[in-house]
């Protein structure tokens, strides 16, 4: 069994986040791994609010959250394409889900992973209640990426996330003081609610090996290339990310050909004196 990875690579100024929390990653549920990258664990009590920035990475997560002045609750976030910023004041707990990319697909077989990209939604919206979210998807399609239509996305409030969230589903992770017993909580969210078909699992493992080969493999620098060596076409390879992903294969290249994505970038001085705030459209250069 493969430990979950250790780099930092995505937080900006780790070192500066990891003095004031705690922060853990742990392994999930032999059949959750093949689509989670792995679970992250997140304590604070601060005396002094402090704001942490994340580069993103092209995948979704899942992340149940507990704020000093507001109860429990969970949320996907997909895809973003944007620096991810969240002030921390008081004391909190995350307990968060980072799937591989083209991971979730396979828990939400029925949409589209560009339905989830650069939003936060409710639990409920993403999963249903009650009966809803255990139901079965209708037939599949047998084109990568291609889909039956979706049903138009809930209002996206808190007011409907409390209202309609799986009962209990924030209360069973977050309320264990046992590390233990949040990452079992993790697992019997997420297991029942791996439910697709032998299509979408394996266009979901097809997505998954060709964006980690884009992650890992430096030598790949043209999408029409790499679809080519593939064995797809650009199309059919952009349709699979759209589907599966929820980025494009080129956004993904650019993501991971960064210069300088893992640490803040330096002001700069003006020429009337005082230094201007730093330019992240500068710090993160694609190569």
């Amino acid at each position: 069994m493969a430990a979950p990875r250790r780099d930092t690579r995505g937080i900006v100024d780790a070192s500066g986040l990891f003095a004031r929390v705690q922060f853990r990653r742990r392994t999930p549920a032999v059949p959750l791994r093949p689509y989670v990258e792995h679970y992250w664990l997140i304590d604070w009590d601060l005396s002094e609010p402090y704001a942490t920035h994340v580069v993103p990475h092209p995948c979704v997560n899942l992340v149940f959250q507990r704020y000093a002045d507001r109860p429990g609750f969970g949320e996907v976030t997909g895809a973003g394409r944007q620096l991810f910023a969240q002030k921390l004041t008081g004391r909190g707990r995350v307990c968060g889900v980072q799937f591989r990319p083209g991971g979730f697909r396979p828990f939400t077989p029925e949409r589209p992973a560009t339905d989830w990209t650069d939003r936060r939604l409710p639990l409920a919206t993403v999963f249903g209640t009650g009966e809803t979210a255990g139901a079965v998807p209708g037939p599949e399609a047998a084109v990568p990426g291609a889909e039956p239509e979706a049903a138009a996305p809930a209002v996206e409030t808190d007011a409907v996330a409390a209202a309609s969230e799986p009962p209990d589903a924030a209360a069973a992770v977050l309320e264990p003081e046992d590390e233990d017993a949040r990452v079992a909580a993790l697992d019997a969210f997420l297991v029942p609610r791996l439910r697709a078909g032998p299509h979408t699992l394996a266009q979901a493992g097809l997505a998954m090996a060709l964006a980690d080969r884009i992650r890992t493999d430096r030598t790949i620098r043209r999408v029409a290339d790499f679809a080519a060596a593939e064995g797809l076409s650009v199309r059919a390879l952009q349709r699979l990310f759209a589907g599966y992903v929820g980025v494009s294969p080129k956004w993904m290249l650019l993501r991971y050909r960064c210069t300088r994505p893992w640490s803040v970038p330096r002001p700069t001085r003006t020429s009337t004196g005082p230094r201007s705030p730093p330019s992240w459209a500068t710090a993160i250069r694609p190569i």
